[in-house]
């Protein structure tokens, strides 16, 4: 169970010198430290759950989702998450794992936002229409079909069936709101080869 500082802190009232106390949990493996001020009651728990706590607002995206969700077969240890309006990258490296966080476009922040729950926590997660969307977003620019099917198929290997599933208004919908070059051409791409 996530647990803030000020709550542990709460229920030591009894203590004279809580942040000793604190320290004290903490080395006997009551409590696990996640970042300041942040901690954990299970040592077991997966990364991905305390993602959007450690940093936010923010949810799972990028490569983790991709993997997460089997839509590429390689195994992305690093919880890759989306902010908005933050302005440069974070990354922490805990005993959870490493999470990262990067920034995508304001008004493409909240569209297609998945909430998930497992027993006591909950997560949020890009739809698999946007996985492919935002990729395409934080890339170098790509200038033609040839290298946007390279990219897709070759580099990030996305299942071709799985993409081949998408429904192109919806991307369609999402290229209006990133203003990139990437996205755009993605959008053209799937028009012309989905339709």
């Amino acid at each position: 169970m996530l647990i803030t500082n000020k709550v542990l802190k709460e229920n030591m009232q009894n203590y004279s010198n809580k942040d000793t106390k604190l320290s004290r949990e903490v080395k006997a493996g009551k409590i696990f430290k996640i970042i300041n001020g942040l901690y954990e009651t299970n040592p077991n728990t997966p990364g991905y759950l305390l993602a959007g706590s450690i940093y936010g607002p923010s949810y799972i995206s990028f490569e983790y989702a991709l993997s997460y969700c089997g839509l590429i077969p390689e195994r992305v240890s690093t919880v890759t998450c989306a902010t908005f309006n933050k302005k440069k990258k974070k990354k922490y490296d805990t005993s959870f794992g490493i999470f990262t966080y990067r920034d995508i476009q304001y008004l493409a922040y909240p569209e297609e936002i998945i909430l998930k729950t497992e027993g006591d926590y909950s997560y949020q997660l890009r739809h698999q229409k946007k996985f492919y969307v935002i990729n395409f977003y934080s890339l170098e620019p790509i200038n033609n079909y040839d290298n946007l099917r390279n990219m897709l198929f070759n580099d990030l290997r996305i299942d071709e069936d799985e993409f081949n599933k998408l429904n192109v208004s919806k991307v369609e919908k999402l290229s209006n709101l990133y203003h990139s070059t990437n996205v755009t051409l993605l959008a053209k791409y799937m028009k012309r080869h989905l339709n």
